[in-house]
């Protein structure tokens, strides 16, 4: 048997050149403003529902063209407190896709509700409206549909099916702030629009933070009402006396501080992410990998660059050999996890979802790479499918198309 080297003399992990975010990049020239604000919010002394919650809300109303945005403390209460608006909860169903992060369908249960899982679309990556309208019961009550990776849900079908069926839409805008479907802003299509504003997402802060959206004044006000602990003053009433059980759920100042002063360059950097996908898709195409749709009037963002590839494992490895980052969003469709084992799915019970869940895998894309890391990373890509005997992939390594 062969020794095994000490583990002084093993090789160094390749050190990551491109990661799959870099969060320090896009605060570099933000830094002195930023900073700036969490100053004024530390000598004001007010740390919650403060003015730039206001501000923000006020803005991010705006920006998406609907009366009231209220902050909260995260996506996932988000989508708690919209749905509890809408007065879903114990003997419901709610409709959300399989194949999306577990914080949709934990957001049903914590309302008391269950979750139906969708399929996914066979070429694509969002529901299925099709499976959706197989699996709308007497119980059913909402939809939650995910603009997965920054990509609209197929809203003319979900809006549809919900008008028909008489339920309520929730959008699920995590992934996809400032995208749009049909000209409007994802989020302002349904009853409410989610969003989360963890670091990672198009609209990042520097912790925590979500907000909902909505036309309907009952909702937004019954959320405000709920994400502080439902106390009555919040409508006018005597303070200390709740009407109904409450959550703990708001966005803090210096969140908010930091979201006031990125929202104005959201577009741009979209932009930016949608210039780099196309890049990928030129350099990529024939390559024998799937590629994510292109953007047709901003209905996809990117927020992840997502491919999908049966030889994954070796095109990862390929990757960190060349100090690339990647990762795999999401390895376990929801209907098979086992947090929701008692709901009775089985393998095979949503085919398209599955077999997403084996060969999706996202590659670096923010608005702070440049050109050249981006053929650096499509280079490497291309250096892994030709390995594996991917037709017309290895000609293309390292030429402009």
């Amino acid at each position: 048997m062969t020794a095994r080297k000490p583990r002084s003399a093993e090789a160094p992990p390749p050190k990551t050149q491109i990661p799959l975010f870099d969060l320090r990049k896009q605060h570099e020239g933000l830094e002195a403003q930023m900073l700036a604000a969490v100053r004024e919010v530390f000598e004001s002394a007010t740390f919650v529902m403060g003015p730039n919650v206001r501000a923000f809300e006020a803005a991010m109303a705006e920006f998406h063209g609907v009366r009231h945005a209220v902050g909260v403390a995260s996506g996932t209460d988000a989508l708690m407190l919209s749905l509890a608006a809408l007065g879903i909860g114990r003997g419901h169903e709610v409709l959300v896709p399989s194949f999306t992060y577990t914080a949709t369908a934990a957001a049903v249960c914590h309302v008391g509700a269950t979750p139906v899982f969708v399929d996914s679309l066979p070429d694509g990556f969002n529901l299925d409206p099709d499976d959706l309208a197989r699996r709308i019961t007497d119980r059913t009550r909402a939809i939650i549909p995910v603009h997965l990776y920054g990509e609209s849900a197929p809203m003319d079908a979900v809006l549809a099916i919900a008008r028909e069926r008489g339920l309520r839409v929730v959008e699920d805008v995590a992934q996809a702030c400032g995208a749009r479907w049909r000209g409007r802003r994802l989020g302002s299509l349904g009853d409410a629009g989610c969003f989360s504003f963890y670091p990672t997402k198009t609209l990042a802060g520097c912790g925590d933070g979500g907000m909902v959206i909505t036309d309907d004044d009952a909702v937004a006000d019954r959320v405000r009402l709920l994400r502080q602990q439902a106390d009555a003053s919040v409508a006018g009433g005597e303070k200390y006396t709740h009407p109904m059980v409450g959550y703990n759920s708001r966005l803090d100042e210096v969140q908010a501080a930091v979201l006031r002063l990125k929202l104005p360059r959201l577009d741009a950097w979209n932009a930016r992410r949608v210039e780099h996908a196309n890049l990928y898709r030129k350099r990529l195409a024939g390559s024998g990998i799937g590629l994510p749709a292109a953007s047709v009037d901003g209905s996809h963002i990117y927020s992840l660059f997502t491919l999908r590839c049966p030889w994954r494992d070796e095109l990862r490895a390929r990757l960190a050999e060349r100090g690339i980052g990647s990762a795999i969003y999401y390895p376990v469709p929801l209907h098979l996890q086992g947090a929701y084992r008692d709901l009775g799915y089985e393998n095979g019970s949503l085919p398209v979802a599955e077999r997403l869940a084996r060969e999706v895998v996202s590659i670096p894309l923010y608005p702070e790479l440049t050109v050249e890391q981006v053929e650096a990373v499509a280079d490497a890509v291309l250096e892994s499918a030709a390995a594996a005997g991917r037709p017309g992939a290895e000609e293309r390594v390292g030429h402009e198309l």
